[in-house]
């Protein structure tokens, strides 16, 4: 018996309890019910979870089983996405949706557009992660309600057929929602703070939060210059913050991304605590840059003595009080971070690199795997990274070095038109085509996401309509450019209204008021052109 009989049968029961009740339908009540699956953000949180946790483990034992996701700012995004991926792809298996800080900041502040510094209100990630859930619960409804429908048509018709093929289609109903990879940046604060946001965060749904080992208060893009790392232990305890979180609301398989920026950050705010030759701060404090010190009259006032690989060091202070880490330090970095978080409680690994070179990322994830063998990672496929140019480039330098003539191709110009038609180019192509596959398999990528590359789809399509419609093609612009396209190639929100509710809206109003409600999907409605 499938769970929408099970959930009529129930219901009969109460109705049939309770005389003055007799005009709920109970199948209209199993209906509701089923269109409204999850009740709190918490079951949605703990239901991607186990999602996340078999998929690790799939991949774990084939690589090609790797996730996606792209980032989405707002819930409508993410709503039509899922939409289109259950459209064209038929399931939404190992897809996810990512909530990135960036977004957050340039799109959804109070303040206006931010940079990427965690200076918006730090409410507003946990806010947009309750609004994706809220959509995507809604685009569940929306198709329920569509299938219920074509059920009751079934139904008066008299198509048996139809109608065994329409329940089945309900009772193996597919949820729009997925997991969310959620972007909680540095913590917005000390080790209390970052816990009462991921209490927040996952109340609103996320099973899923990444953090990364910046400075809170001088935290900045993880492409931009200026970043500024903490010690391990302060990471540390902020991850633990996060994990306690997980715990205290029950979900004890919350996955937890720790990122490192130690690739790109050349500075650090404070010297490490250490208390013996080759602890976790002595460690760290080894990656300063400075001088050795021979006696007192090599320091000055003001000046900060470590000792440190068996000497006295003076590091190198800016003026700004932060202290410099030494030139070619970064990998190294990296991977005795990675390695102390997966030892201290993370789930997964985030490398936040300069280009995307899956042999660079193999190198820091096979040292990494040396000590944690079944190391993974979430890898930002960025925005930020000249795609085109890097690839043209990675291929040009290859054919170099094998012997190859290269002399038609100016290495420092490959982003021109000119060379798209090139072998060359055409060979870097077929590599960012196989990128995700290829690194998830070589590099230890188990979830590719983009960050907000709905940022530059919102921004490229709306040039595109404005440049016609305030142009010489006026109107057409939208026809041609837009509402065509949306017809020819099913997309559903061509039916705005149907999208934004107003058929759902009209099945209530047929279970409350009966004969007697005022539907607006009648002969009048302009929607049904389409």
């Amino acid at each position: 018996m499938s769970n929408i009989q099970q959930d009529i049968n129930s219901l009969k029961e109460i109705v049939q309890a309770n005389k003055t009740w007799e005009s709920i339908n109970p199948e209209y009540a199993a209906r509701m019910r089923a269109q409204n699956r999850f009740k709190t953000g918490l079951d949605i949180a703990q239901y991607t979870a186990d999602i996340m946790r078999e998929d690790m483990a799939a991949y774990d034992k084939d690589t090609s089983q790797y996730t996606q996701s792209l980032g989405c700012w707002h819930g409508f995004i993410g709503q039509q996405k899922m939409i289109a991926i259950k459209k064209h792809l038929g399931e939404t298996k190992r897809r996810y949706l990512y909530l990135s800080g960036w977004m957050v900041a340039a799109l959804r502040s109070e303040f206006g557009p931010l940079p990427d510094q965690s200076m918006h209100e730090k409410t507003s990630v946990s806010s947009l992660i309750g609004e994706l859930y809220t959509f995507l619960r809604q685009a569940d409804a929306r198709e329920l309600g569509g299938l219920f429908r074509q059920l009751d048509t079934a139904r008066q018709s008299g198509d048996s057929s139809l109608e065994k093929e329409l329940q089945s289609k309900i009772d193996n109903y597919q949820t729009h929602v997925v997991p969310i990879i959620a972007d909680i940046d540095a913590g917005f604060g000390n080790a209390e703070a970052t816990y009462l946001l991921a209490k927040q965060m996952i109340e609103a749904g996320a099973c899923c939060i990444q953090i990364e080992n910046q400075v809170s208060d001088e935290k900045q893009c993880g492409h931009q210059d200026g970043k500024v790392t903490v010690p391990h232990e302060d990471f540390l305890a902020k991850i633990r913050a996060v994990r306690y979180a997980f715990l205290e609301l029950g979900i004890d398989n919350g996955v937890i991304v720790a990122r490192t920026d130690s690739l790109g950050a050349g500075l650090t705010k404070q010297i490490a605590v250490t208390n013996e030759p080759g602890d976790l701060g002595d460690q760290y404090n080894s990656f300063l840059d400075g001088d050795v010190v021979n006696g007192a009259e090599d320091i000055s006032n003001g000046d900060v003595v470590v000792k440190a690989n068996g000497k006295l060091l003076k590091p190198k202070r800016l003026a700004s009080g932060l202290f410099q880490f030494k030139q070619g330090s970064g990998e190294d970095r990296v991977v005795l971070d990675c390695i102390t978080s997966l030892q201290n409680g993370a789930d997964l690994l985030w490398i936040e690199t300069e280009k995307p070179h899956v042999g660079q990322i193999a190198a820091m994830v096979n040292r990494i795997r040396e000590v944690v063998p079944n190391a993974k990672l979430v890898y930002n496929n960025s925005p930020s990274f000249n795609w085109t140019l890097n690839f043209r480039q990675q291929v040009f330098d290859a054919w170099k070095e094998a012997g190859k003539d290269v002399s038609s191709y100016d290495r420092a110009n490959l982003m021109s038109v000119e060379y798209d038609e090139t072998d060359l180019s055409k060979e870097a192509d077929a590599k960012i085509q196989a990128f995700q596959r290829d690194a998830a398999r070589e590099a230890g990528i188990f979830h590719h996401l983009i960050t907000l590359p709905t940022y530059h789809t919102a921004a490229l399509s709306t040039d595109n309509l404005a440049k016609g419609y305030f142009g010489d093609l006026g109107m057409l612009a939208y026809v041609e450019g837009v509402q065509r396209k949306e017809i020819r190639q099913g997309i559903a929100c061509v039916k705005h209204q149907n999208m934004a509710g107003s058929d759902m809206g009209d099945d209530h109003k047929e279970y409350f008021s009966g004969e007697a409600a005022l539907k607006a999907s009648g002969k009048d409605n302009t929607m049904n052109q389409f």
